[in-house]
């Protein structure tokens, strides 16, 4: 069914829970947003959904290690989700998990479909499966025997499955594809799923597993559940109702208006997804844009790289509007793209506090300070004013016309040039010196009115990517909602005839940028201590293994260097009455004195061996840094007997 007039459905991937999202996660939610908030000003009727992709083996696997269910493991993973998008202003309409019920029943019957109509048979697979991106892959497609996406080891499986004739759909589909040329953009992704992937055929797909069972279980054969992507893919069209008794909001927004994913899962999303729509004799989506990735120090963000930038720590720093600004404007929409900190704090400074921060300050303080806070219409005339006006009426066009087809980056250069324009505007008209004329007062007027005007333009049109700067903007001009609609852009001068303004704490301060990269590089040196990989432990013993160890309390009552050894501390120490010999490679980190008077824990019931001709009965417990500079031995916190029992 064809959509509405003025409708617009826009989705980003499913995330797939981790302990964290990084920067370039945040990246594809945060474009999406500023799509769907632009659409929402500019009339539309807008539903964004974005939400998580729970199922699989890997899930199952980290709760089986962390001995937990999965759904007890994804539930504090979504809600860690759900706080960032709150943090970063994401205004999405639907969050869906594929937990949830109603997507659950609704996979079950698009499998059941499939089936029936013979699109799905049972088979054997037999291949590589790389757990990380729930994928398989034949021998061909491996890159080095790895995964061909992430690069990680693959898993050689063989287990009874159910597939997908994705084979007697490629035709088809590379016709679609032909016939629709913006289906697929940028242009560089669209040829390289005709190329790499449909030219060359298309393999069946496995669309089932039997090893693991944290899944949708297919209905008829309850040893399977349901492949990951059927599963998560489905979600774009069971969010909206579709296979439920009521789909409503389906029949109002499908087919969506833009899929915006990132480049490494449009395969997924231009093959199999489609394919699956043509089964179902669904229309598709009108398009499909996969975006790059935001790089770190030359390489894709990971964890296993150690350069993932957490979003949250740059909110806290620098508020969500500076890092918005910096993933919208800094990164061409669709290709990759590089984050910096210093190159980050260098924005904020240049193009938010400089830019932005000074137009608003400077126009506020002017205006409270010639005109006791209230501005109205004065004297409009020359070419300064008119090429203001002018510049504000074109960045309005052009943003429109650059958000309509998704270019974002450049969308904002129009609001950057408009800006700049209004800061060269208050030094051409030099409001300053008007000021001193009582017979200029009018002109100073209009002069002050048209900034407060382009003021207004400007904070409409970033809205949509810094709402929080939109607002704080709008409160300290004193803007109501209807001199904010997008229709009054149109027509610059008319909006208002008075306001009354009130300056409020800057917008953007400035950043002291060596001081603050010299704290992240202490904060990043602090977490690099704490993640330092511990050394291999040892193999699992029993309880009756552990309790062959006598371990007991022991007073140091003598201590001496061993002759002709560095590293060597004699040790005459008192045990319950008894007093023993123990020889203790503790010499770097001791000096004898240190250790008289000390009550230390021994094994008491060690064998016996000689050191440097010495005896050693029993051996202190201590413990030392993975690089051997620090040891401390074991000590007893209280006034314990000697001989006492460790337990």
């Amino acid at each position: 069914m064809g959509k509405e007039k003025k409708t617009f459905y826009i989705t980003t991937p499913i995330y797939y829970p981790s302990d964290k999202l990084h920067i370039g996660n945040t990246y594809t939610t945060v474009a999406a947003d500023a799509i769907a908030r632009f659409k929402r000003l500019t009339g539309y009727d807008v539903m964004f959904l974005t939400g998580t992709d729970e199922h699989g083996q890997k899930i199952q696997r980290i709760a089986e290690a962390k001995g937990v269910t999965p759904k007890e493991y994804v539930d504090v993973i979504v809600a860690g989700i759900k706080d960032l998008w709150k943090m970063m202003n994401i205004s999405y309409d639907k969050f869906i998990r594929t937990t949830d019920d109603y997507h659950v029943k609704a996979v079950q019957k698009i499998f059941n479909k499939l089936h029936d109509q013979g699109d799905i048979y049972k088979g054997y697979y037999e291949g590589w499966y790389c757990t990380p991106c729930e994928s398989f892959y034949t021998e061909t497609q491996l890159i080095d025997g790895k995964c061909p996406d992430c690069g990680r080891p693959v898993e050689k499986t063989k287990e009874e499955a159910y597939f997908f004739k994705l084979s007697k759909y490629q035709d088809r589909l590379l016709k679609y594809i032909e016939d629709h040329p913006h289906f697929i953009q940028p242009e560089s992704r669209k040829n390289e799923m005709i190329n790499n992937f449909l030219k060359p055929g298309l393999d069946d797909l496995c669309v089932s597993r039997t090893s693991f069972n944290w899944g949708i279980p297919v209905t008829f054969d309850k040893k399977h559940v349901v492949y990951v992507w059927v599963d998560a893919l489905s979600n774009y069209i069971t969010a909206l109702g579709y296979g439920s008794e009521d789909d409503s909001l389906y029949k109002k927004y499908w087919p969506a208006d833009v899929h915006l994913v990132g480049k490494d899962i449009i395969r997924f999303h231009t093959i199999i997804w489609p394919i699956m729509l043509m089964a179902l004799d669904l229309p598709l989506p009108e398009k499909v844009f996969g975006h790059g990735w935001l790089l770190v120090d030359g390489g894709k963000m990971s964890k296993s790289k150690g350069n993932v930038v957490d979003p949250v720590v740059l909110v806290n720093n620098f508020g969500a509007d500076a890092v918005r600004y910096y993933l919208l404007h800094e990164i061409p929409f669709g290709s990759d793209g590089l984050y910096n900190n210093e190159i980050f704090m260098k924005k904020i400074n240049s193009d938010l506090a400089n830019d932005l921060g000074n137009l608003v300050s400077r126009t506020l303080t002017m205006i409270e300070k010639y005109f006791d806070g209230k501005i109205s219409k004065g004297i409009f005339e020359g070419e300064f004013d008119e090429d203001l006006k002018k510049t504000a009426t074109e960045a309005v066009a052009k943003t429109e016309e650059f958000m309509n087809n998704y270019v974002i980056n450049s969308a904002m250069d129009e609001i950057w040039r408009l800006i700049r324009r209004a800061n060269k505007y208050i030094d051409e008209t030099r409001p300053w010196s008007l000021a001193k004329d009582e017979n200029q007062k009018e002109r100073l007027r209009g002069i002050l009115y048209n900034l407060t005007e382009t003021i207004r333009v400007v904070s409409i049109l970033i809205s949509s990517f810094l709402p929080d700067t939109s607002t704080k903007i709008n409160s300290q001009f004193g803007f109501k909602s209807e001199m904010l609609t997008w229709e009054s852009t149109k027509a610059f001068g008319e909006a208002f005839d008075e306001v009354s303004v009130k300056r409020g704490e800057l917008l953007f301060p400035r950043i002291d940028i060596d001081k603050k990269i010299e704290e992240f590089n202490k904060m990043k040196e602090a977490q690099e201590e704490v993640k330092k990989p511990i050394k291999p432990i040892k193999p699992e013993i029993t309880i009756d293994d552990f309790e062959k160890i006598d371990l007991r309390v022991a007073k140091v009552l003598e201590c001496e260097p061993v002759k002709c050894a560095n590293k060597l501390l004699k040790l005459k120490v008192e045990l319950g009455g008894e007093v023993r010999q123990v020889v203790s490679g503790i010499a770097k980190y001791y000096k004898p004195e240190e250790l008289v008077g000390k009550k230390v824990i021994i094994v008491a019931n060690l064998k016996p061996i000689k050191l440097r001709g010495e005896d050693s009965f029993g051996m202190i417990l201590a413990a030392s840094t993975d690089d051997d500079s620090k040891l401390y031995t074991a000590t007893i916190d209280g006034d314990l007997e000697t001989g006492c029992v460790v337990r």
